[in-house]
């Protein structure tokens, strides 16, 4: 397995950097604050659309009261997001092939503004569900394409570059829920608007200051990351991803209505859990994958992820609030090794394998959100997270039994990855 270098979740997605590349943090020429403008913007646009993931997270008991709706209704926001990002990853690479990276980050950016906007006019959860999906689509579009710009726009090599775009995926993850919180607490429609606001300065921003940026030499077919799914190992990693998405959008989707607490305090719970998540992804799984090996590292994580939710659903508040919080430790390590895995587990092209992975892992995503109410329903509010609990435990027994097949070893691989033009980015 490679660890030699050091890859993570841009939640979407990392890649992996050339350790030769001078060191990012450089303040010189091409270090990561010396960015062209493009980048800035390009950045910038990436923070708001992963603030999208879990803007909605403190204020779903608001909007659950101002729609008179249940749970489990309201819950489908997340669910149909999802869903249209899973299908979207069958065709942003046939899109982005075809009219090349800034116009389908425009297009991307184009369908949030106007999705989010719409959001916040809703009469009703189903009018609501339904707008949230154009934005998956409009998401989709726009964050299976950024790293890619980004790199290609940056200066310094891809070193700094991705590290920037981590830094935003970070940054996004755990400010959604902050800026939920904080517009939400006056209505939760404000939210909504805010983000297509934003979105539209990013849209705006990319237009003056991003370039056109160069088509691929061969155009992706909508089929492509299906037959890339043949590849045993590719397979493995999905499947076994499949289930622990499953677990971390139950933490994402169902807890907010467990905790029951207002939206500055829920806000504040989960831009606690996304900080974990951002340092973790980043600062910690690296060195550990080093140490003990990637395998390794993603069971144990696993494991103790299955504990944790447990030890939510069964704890007192305060427990729960902790186990909510430290979830976001396990998640960012998660979300890194899978990333490596998924990347350089099979010969095929960094864009294709991206897309065939999410494409099964995000069905978990929007399954989570529907089941974990309606789990409720049918038994008690504990029995979602022993669910969590066991598709976490599936997710590591994959990793066991197939870990032949997740173990990758060829060096001629390895020459041809560090070889590609194309970056893959792992929208999460």
């Amino acid at each position: 397995m490679r660890s030699s270098t050091a890859t993570t979740e841009s939640t979407g997605g990392p890649v992996e950097a050339d350790p030769s590349e001078a060191d990012p943090f450089d303040a010189g020429a091409g270090g990561l604050l010396r960015q062209p403008k493009a980048v800035w913007a390009t950045a910038g646009a990436s923070v708001v659309a992963f603030m999208g993931i879990g803007l909605v997270d403190p204020i779903l008991p608001s909007i659950a009261k101002g729609l008179d709706a249940t749970a489990g209704q309201v819950s489908l926001l997340f669910t149909s997001y999802f869903l249209i990002t899973a299908v979207a990853m069958l065709v942003t690479g046939f899109v982005s092939s075809r009219i090349g990276g800034k116009k389908t980050l425009l297009l991307g950016l184009a369908f949030v503004v106007v999705f989010a906007g719409l959001a916040g006019t809703s009469g009703s959860v189903a009018e609501l569900v339904g707008f949230r999906a154009g934005w998956g689509l409009g998401n989709a579009l726009f964050v299976s394409t950024a790293l890619a710009v980004i790199v290609g726009a940056a200066a310094g090599g891809s070193a700094a570059a991705i590290l920037l775009y981590e830094s935003a995926l970070g940054l996004g993850m755990a400010c959604g829920p902050l800026v939920g919180a904080l517009l939400g607490n006056a209505s939760w429609r404000y939210p909504f608007f805010g983000t297509a606001f934003l979105m539209a300065v990013g849209f705006l921003c990319v237009t003056v200051f991003l370039k056109e940026q160069p088509k691929p030499a061969r155009k992706t077919s909508l089929l492509d990351p299906l037959k890339a799914l043949g590849h045993g190992g590719l397979a493995s990693a999905a499947v076994s991803s499949f289930f622990y998405n499953y677990t971390f959008f139950t933490v994402l989707a169902f807890t907010p209505f467990v905790l029951d607490m207002t939206p500055y305090r829920s806000g504040a719970v989960f831009f606690a859990w996304g900080v974990l998540l951002a340092a973790f992804s980043v600062l910690v799984a690296p060195p550990l994958q080093r140490r003990f090996g990637s395998l390794k590292v993603l069971g144990g994580s696993l494991v103790l992820l299955a504990a944790d939710v447990l030890l939510l659903g069964y704890g007192s508040h305060t427990t729960a609030v902790v186990c909510t919080i430290l979830s976001g430790a396990f998640i960012g390590v998660n979300n890194t090794v899978y990333t490596e895995l998924a990347l350089g587990v099979s010969d095929a092209p960094r864009p294709v394998a991206s897309a065939g992975y999410n494409f099964v892992r995000w069905f978990a995503a929007a399954a989570a959100p529907y089941f974990a109410p309606k789990i409720e329903e049918w038994s008690n509010v504990r029995m979602p997270f022993v669910v969590a609990a066991v598709t976490a435990v599936l997710g590591a027994v994959v990793v066991v039994v197939r870990r032949k097949s997740l173990t990758h070893e060829a060096e001629d691989l390895e020459t041809r990855h560090a070889t590609e033009d194309g970056v893959t980015v792992f929208a999460n």
